[in-house]
């Protein structure tokens, strides 16, 4: 996709209208302006957006974010949120009048230049995502106009910077798009291997480094948690090691862990059938590690990050762990298996425990579709968020709302460790308790991080899939990349 500034709009290119209440310019000069006479006004259901035909058949679209279109979130996480909304909706209705062209007004939007870019990288990102479609397998897919390779966006604006600042959201969008695609997949096409070599390939295309460990490997490292889970799948664990560190980075890495279960049955402890086939979703984690990893390479960024995924599915079989077995792991405690649907925390205890001793890290983070608690606690609007570095808890609540993909936190008290004590073993995997599930969880994985003293573990199980207008069933929403990539960055002026 091709950016480019201009003062003037080109002739017969689709024309955005994005204003805000900072703004003078309003609805009639927009009108004067446009080509021909105003044959119709029309407003959809939600009432979010208008569409302008003229006479000779050319169309734009208004956007306004006051009391007279939509209610304006006043926090700009809210705000960006709406306007990543706005432009994926009007892209996505609107594709079978889009072209491989149009153009942005982006009216002089707020006092504050920093909100103005976060602003405009939002709609271009939501531009962007409406021309995602999840069909790939079928026989009649149809590919937006917009997502072709020479399709060409124009932006007119008073400020310099607006193509820099569209370039980047595209950059971070084709990467979170490609990321989607990984967590909407069926299971049978990203098995531990398929994961694996995508992240390989991803690395040689943008030049960082990775590394996989086959079962093997894996073995002799002593992940004896991620392959006590395999145990049951036809499918060998892989266990993945990405880093890059740009130019002028920090010496000490932050270590970014996402869970990477292909597919969750639930093994012994089943599932049952309602929704079973959204458990190809479990993986989000790891989508989001490996988004961060080829986002940081693909900007240049200057951080040191490490990501590591343990990657299996969790199936039924003859050699599955059942409940009431033991195993030990690469930290060297010894877990008592109270549920085998509580996988998703045994493999990544392994990761855990690998990042936390073989790299100095300044920062040591998790990030899973780990608990049905934390649907339960927060709904579809946030992630939990767990640690006990207060430092850390506002670095990463800041960063989740400069990027529009929010984290709350939980209590992470010792009181809650008593419920995973177990009477055979140093720990077990579930307290059999339907109270505090999120918290138990995020308790049992601070176990195997050696006292780091910064870590956090982020629950995204009710943000990485969602229910939308864009498809029948819930899709991926790439949440958890954005979070660690502003995370990462910090504030940025």
């Amino acid at each position: 996709m091709i950016f480019e500034a201009r003062t003037d709009f080109p002739k017969n290119t689709i024309r955005f209208y994005v204003f805000d209440k900072e703004t003078k310019l309003d609805h009639h000069s927009i009108v004067s302006d446009f080509p021909g006479a105003v044959t119709a006004w029309q407003r959809i259901p939600d009432n979010k957006y208008r569409t302008l035909f003229g006479a000779d058949g050319s169309v734009a679209y208004l956007f306004k974010i006051d009391g007279e279109i939509t209610a304006a979130p006043s926090d700009l996480s809210g705000r960006t949120g709406l306007l990543e909304q706005l432009g994926r909706k009007v892209s996505f209705r609107e594709k079978d009048r889009l072209d491989k062209t149009l153009a942005i007004y982006w009216g002089p939007n707020t006092n504050n230049e920093s909100g103005e870019d976060k602003l405009l990288a939002a709609f271009t990102t939501g531009i962007l995502l409406g021309t995602y479609g999840v069909g790939r397998y079928r026989n009649d897919e149809q590919v937006h106009p917009l997502a072709a390779t020479d399709a060409h966006v124009y932006v007119l604006g008073e400020r310099s910077g607006l193509v820099d600042t569209m370039g980047r959201a595209y950059q971070i969008a084709d990467t979170r798009m490609r990321c989607m695609d990984l967590v909407n997949a069926p299971a049978n096409k990203k098995r531990p291997q398929d994961l694996a070599q995508w992240a390989i390939d991803s690395g040689d295309r943008f030049e960082y480094d990775v590394r996989v460990l086959d079962k093997g490997r894996c073995e002799a490292e002593g992940m004896h948690a991620l392959l006590a889970v395999n145990r049951g799948s036809e499918d060998p664990a892989r266990f993945v090691i990405m880093e890059y560190k740009g130019e002028n980075a920090p010496e000490k890495p932050t270590v970014i862990i996402g869970k990477g279960v292909t597919f969750d049955t639930g093994g012994i402890s089943i599932k049952g059938s309602a929704n079973l086939h959204l458990m190809k979703s479990d993986m989000g984690g790891a989508a989001a590690v490996f988004g961060t990893l080829e986002t940081a390479a693909r900007l240049h960024l200057p951080v040191n990050v490490v990501g590591l995924v343990p990657l299996t599915d969790n199936s039924v079989d003859a050699l599955s762990i059942k409940p009431s077995d033991v195993i030990s792991g690469h930290s060297g405690k010894t877990i008592e298996i109270i549920d085998t649907d509580a996988e998703g925390r045994l493999i990544m205890s392994d990761a855990l425990s690998y990042g936390a001793t073989n790299y100095d890290a300044h920062t040591l983070i998790d990030i899973a579709t780990l608990t049905g608690s934390a649907v339960r606690t927060f709904g579809y609007q946030c992630a939990a968020l767990f640690s006990k570095n207060e430092e850390l808890v506002e670095e990463l609540r800041s960063a989740g709302n400069r990027s529009g993909e929010r984290c709350w936190p939980l209590p992470m008290w010792d009181d809650y460790k008593s419920g995973l004590d177990s009477d055979v073993a140093d720990i077990k995997n579930y307290s059999g308790k339907p109270i505090n599930g999120a918290i138990d969880a995020a308790k049992f994985l601070e176990i195997f991080t050696h006292e780091h003293p910064r870590f956090a573990h982020i629950d995204i199980a009710g943000v990485a899939i969602k229910a939308g207008s864009y498809a029948k069933d819930r899709l991926a929403t790439g949440f958890g990349i954005g979070l660690l990539v502003s995370f990462l960055e910090g504030p940025r002026d």
